[in-house]
């Protein structure tokens, strides 16, 4: 007889590892007990030491589904301990150096419940077990227990807390567990919040039948939802919510439903039915604008809790395919509290399906696709977070505080770095509010104790503000905006060494003080040389330019030496836009590929205005069509400063030639592309000589048609290409690669503020 002490790490709580563990001992006749800790899982165990081997090696063999285990230590123990069965003890401690998995759809076992009307959970919209349901979104604190979930003001009825005691029930020490008799509640209120007698779910049903805008409770937030299949509800939604142009998200009730929107690969299918449940963006049917998207691809998701099943099941009458988009005003984090949402969405709102499980963890849906068979983020959230990305590095006290749009922060511990989910624009206090909390509870679950702080360049921005604020004597970096695109890119691929980068963003603050957006870069994690840019724009107005690009198409056409009345603006706009430029006032320089294609879009579509940042550049990419060749514009360049800067005059004069010829927008689109995708290789093929690895960062690379093209040139060149997959290659991404510079250049102990002068997915 032998004993051991085994401790595990890894997504080992809230997966039914414990129940597991029990289950595995009782086969092998072992004795002992578990028990959740913050680092993990701890047990002992007592037997014959070939029982006991057998148990190491169906640790990892036979794990449950939801469980990653990264680590297994073993340490023998001395004499018997006179153990006579095994039994799950009390958790251990507070805090915690675990992983915690994220929330999850309903698996196969509890959807077959949820539909048998002679099952006791038959139509109950928080039905779970220890394979599924929700845990991010309702953790406090760890060890993963009820208590410290936004499950504790719910106790077990007998029959659940007999599940949860009974070592062959699939909902054995399952947290969330419960049901109608113990659980949470969903209740429909009317547009005034009273709450009205009868199943929620039909009252919800018949509503959205009947064209009304409802407000649904899931998982991490609140969404706003209607018939997507009614036009007159969508555009009605769009005008309450003030979203007049940016696309929508919809929820289909199944695969077949989606396919009669979309076309839809095998790949694509696969990963709408995980159990992650990601909005998926998928090449629509009919690529015209309708009133769910005026570009040709539509985000999908299919229903990821039991509430959405039953909402979307057509059985009761009701649609089943509904537009889901996040509840929120204008700027603002996604909603998660009842009464919020009742002030928040009066006027907006024709009724409301609550529930009364409180959201302890904000998470927004994410947004993937597919790309060369790998999973590309647009936004990572719901599903993804807060599992880790790992890397070869250790990064234990390092926190990245990201930008400013599309913000999100990473804490690092070991070797696994944690990126927030989705955050959004931080200058609104509320989405600054919800930053700052996030981060604190970051810090709490997983037992981060910072070391030190790395945060933009940019000393305006909200993120690195709050950076300063929190660093008190620890070390400070401040990292170039695309210095960390490229370093999150290299990061992303695990990439050591130096690297060539082609960044390209909307706008970024460069060493020089001036606004960088268009980059050619050479460096590794520990400096960079910046080699090429493009011909900076002139921003009449500064910030104005971003949504008004009217202004941005004049800047270009004086720029080129072409007449202004082409800009599409009115002619007294266009007399004040072009008497600033002449002066230079207000007009600060840009070398933004996101502002180029910008101005590009407003000159194609004569649209002086967006509603929504990156409105231009997705349209302009949606203009092209297959078979319509493109245009030859050319490509010159001019040395500026010791850079090779692409002219982008040819191009402006080439494009509003066309434009009078009469040429097709989808041509001149696919011209402009096509042009863009043989500059950024000349630019490589003349600046990286030493053939170095080529990563391509920032958010313009969200244009597969760029991406595409320009990955499959250098390839043809003889150059290694790498693109992102575990994290976004827009800003919310961007904090991997400060997390990697920080843990390159600073040194964990002293005092020290640098200013940078060149500043595993099992579910998938």
């Amino acid at each position: 007889m032998s004993r051991i002490r085994i401790e595990i790490h890894g997504i080992v709580q809230g997966v039914g590892f414990r129940p597991f563990l029990h289950r595995l001992a009782r086969r092998l006749n072992l004795t002992g007990w578990a028990r959740n800790i913050p680092a993990g899982v701890e047990l002992e165990l007592e037997g014959p030491g070939q029982a006991l081997e057998a148990f190491r090696t169906a640790l990892t063999r036979e794990a449950p589904p939801l469980a990653v285990v990264e680590e297994v230590l073993v340490t023998p123990l001395a004499g018997s301990a006179g153990y006579t069965d095994f039994a799950i003890r009390p958790s251990a401690g507070t805090g915690g150096d675990t992983l915690i998995c994220p929330d999850l759809a309903p698996c196969p076992a509890c959807l077959r419940e949820l539909a048998d009307p002679t099952d006791r959970r038959y139509r109950y919209p928080f039905i779970n077990c220890t394979d599924c349901g929700p845990r991010f979104s309702i953790v406090r604190d760890l060890p993963y227990d009820r208590a410290r979930t936004s499950m504790a003001g719910f106790v077990m009825c007998p029959d659940c807390d007999a599940e949860y005691h009974d070592i062959e029930s699939r909902r054995y020490h399952a947290q969330p567990n419960c049901c109608p008799v113990c659980g949470p509640r969903a209740f429909f209120l009317d547009a005034q919040g009273k709450e009205q007698p009868g199943d929620p779910i039909a009252l919800a049903q018949a509503a959205l039948a009947a064209g009304q805008i409802v407000a649904v409770k899931g998982t991490g937030g609140i969404h706003l939802a209607c018939d997507a299949g009614n036009d007159e509800a969508v555009l009605r939604l769009r005008r309450r919510k003030n979203r007049p142009d940016k696309p929508l998200a919809v929820l289909c009730r199944d695969l077949d439903a989606v396919c009669r929107l979309c076309l839809v690969s095998e790949a694509e299918a696969d990963l709408l039915e995980s159990p992650r449940r990601p909005i998926v963006l998928l090449q629509k049917r009919n690529p015209a604008p309708d009133p769910l998207s005026a570009n040709d691809r539509l985000g999908v998701m299919l229903p990821y809790t039991p509430l959405h099943i039953l909402l979307a099941d057509t059985s009761a009458g009701g649609p089943d395919t509904l537009v889901m988009t996040s509840a929120n005003l204008s700027g603002c984090p996604v909603m998660v509290d009842n009464q919020e949402a009742l002030r928040g969405l009066a006027g907006v709102a024709d009724g409301f399906l609550l529930h009364d499980r409180p959201i302890q963890n904000r998470c927004d849906d994410s947004l993937v696709g597919l790309w060369e068979g790998q999973l590309c983020f647009y936004r990572r959230s719901r599903g993804y977070v807060p599992q880790p990305v790992t890397l070869p590095w250790d990064l234990t006290g390092l926190v990245a505080m990201g930008a400013e749009q599309k913000a999100s922060f990473a804490v690092g511990r070991g070797h696994h770095a944690f990126p927030s989910q989705h955050i959004g624009d931080l200058k609104n206090a509320e989405t600054l509010d919800h930053y700052r909390t996030a981060l604190d509870r970051y810090l709490t679950l997983f037992g981060v104790w910072p070391a030190a702080f790395v945060c933009d360049l940019h000393p305006d921005f909200f993120s690195t503000r709050e950076a300063e604020a929190r660093v008190g004597a620890l070390p400070l970096l401040r990292v170039q905006h695309h210095w960390a695109h490229m370093a999150a890119c290299m990061a992303d691929n695990n990439l050591e060494g130096k690297a060539f980068g082609i960044l390209w963003d909307g706008t970024g603050l460069g060493t020089d003080g001036t606004i960088w957006g268009g980059e050619f870069l050479t460096g590794d994690y520990n400096d960079f040389e910046r080699r090429g840019s493009i011909r900076p724009i002139l921003l009449p107005g500064g910030d104005a330019a971003t949504v008004e690009i009217g202004r941005i198409a004049l800047s270009l056409l004086t720029d080129a030496g072409l007449d202004p009345g082409d800009a599409p603006l009115p002619s007294a706009k266009v007399r004040a836009v072009a008497a600033m430029l002449r002066q230079s006032a207000l007009c600060p320089r840009a070398s933004s590929m996101g502002r180029l294609f910008d101005g590009l879009y407003a000159l194609i579509a004569g649209c002086g205005k967006t509603s929504y940042e990156g409105q231009g550049p997705a349209l302009l990419e949606a203009m092209v069509r297959p078979g319509e060749p493109g245009r030859y514009y050319p490509v010159a360049f001019a040395l500026a400063d010791g850079l090779r800067v692409f002219d982008t005059r040819p191009l402006v004069r080439g494009v509003v030639a066309d434009l009078h010829r009469g040429i097709s927008h989808a041509a001149i689109a696919r011209g402009i592309l096509d042009t863009l995708c043989r500059m950024a290789v000349n630019q490589c093929a003349v600046l990286n000589r030493e053939k170095y690895p080529v990563v391509l960062s920032g958010g313009v690379f969200f244009n597969r048609y760029l991406l595409t093209g320009i990955t499959r040139r250098l390839r043809r060149a003889g150059f290694p290409v790498l693109t992102h997959h575990r994290v976004s290659p827009g800003d919310e991404g961007l904090c991997l690669g400060q997390l990697a510079i920080a843990a390159a250049r600073l040194p964990r102990k002293g005092e020290q503020d640098v200013s940078c002068r060149s500043a595993e997915d099992p579910l998938h």
